[in-house]
């Protein structure tokens, strides 16, 4: 048997797909299905610009660069990598950022929220001066943020040391420092007291059950960030609480919980929670107000 003879993107791309749908890869780290995913790892390996796939299909190849494009097609295809964790790079909306196996890949419905400056429930982007983004990972919406509200310092939280040295990569890239601090602290245990015009947080939400049947690629990420307990609310629960004594009289709370509104309703749906308007519907982020959440103390 000869071994196939690959001389154009096109046929690695053809050949990519293939494998990629015979392995019943899992894709939720940016891409959609396999012709996506196939296609990113192909221009990113051959330095081609991501968003120019037709000029460059039929072009030759050589030797050399067709090698490199196989060995990362079997290293998606046999070892489940995450693609982010093989090119070293995600993207977020328009953004793009340096991620490794330390931190998840950046995924937020909170980010499609951000562009909008978080309308109407902040009235003047510009008067937000202190933002606390908790669990921050690689600092992406933390970074986001920044750029959405201009006169706001944010402080971005992670209880990983290995998370928050990926996260001051991403602020140097973005020469953000001095307006994103990057803190390791237990939620809000080293965070300075102060109070913040605005809490964020996409933490760990992931319920056990949810947990034990996670695919491969998701296992391939530092699983603190993932796994949020029994009904995945034992981080939120924490935030919630203290998130009153840290907002403004006007701030807001605002959190992502991914698929567990039922769970989120069930710890927190007493404080009257408003969910927010996302592509993948209206169950995937709530907010609170601080006048909520100090009735909740009350």
């Amino acid at each position: 048997m000869t071994t196939p003879l690959f001389t154009t993107p096109r046929d690695l791309l053809r050949y990519a797909v293939t494998r990629f749908n015979d392995a019943k890869l899992f894709f939720g780290h940016g891409s959609a299905e396999a012709f996506d995913e196939a296609a990113y790892l192909i221009l990113h390996t051959l330095k081609l610009p991501l968003d120019k796939l037709d000029p460059f299909l039929d072009a030759r190849l050589l030797p050399e660069e067709v090698l490199q494009v196989l060995a990362v097609i079997e290293r998606r295809a046999i070892e489940r990598v995450p693609a982010a964790y093989i090119t070293r790079q995600a993207w977020l909306g328009s953004y793009a950022f340096y991620v490794d196996e330390r931190v998840i890949v950046p995924r937020s419905f909170i980010a499609e929220l951000v562009p909008q400056q978080f309308s109407p429930w902040v009235q003047d982007p510009y008067a937000v001066e202190n933002i606390l983004e908790l669990c921050t990972g690689s600092g992406c919406l933390a970074i986001m943020m920044a750029d959405a509200f201009p006169n706001s310092v944010v402080d971005a939280v992670d209880i990983s040391e290995e998370a928050i040295a990926v996260a001051e990569i991403n602020i140097r890239e973005y020469k953000l420092e001095g307006r994103v601090n990057p803190i390791k602290s237990d939620l809000y245990q080293n965070v300075p007291f102060k109070k913040y015009d605005m809490i964020i947080t996409n933490p760990p939400y992931v319920n056990s059950h949810s947990m034990s049947k996670l695919p491969q690629e998701y296992l391939r990420e530092p699983q603190i960030a993932l796994d949020g307990g029994s009904d995945g609310m034992d981080l939120v629960r924490k935030i919630v609480a203290g998130a009153a004594e840290r907002l403004t009289p006007d701030g807001i709370l605002m959190v992502e919980i991914g698929n567990e509104a039922e769970y989120a309703e069930a710890a927190f749906g007493h404080l009257g929670l408003t969910w927010l308007t996302t592509s993948a519907g209206d169950d995937m982020v709530f907010l609170l107000t601080a006048e909520q959440l100090h009735l909740m103390q009350a």
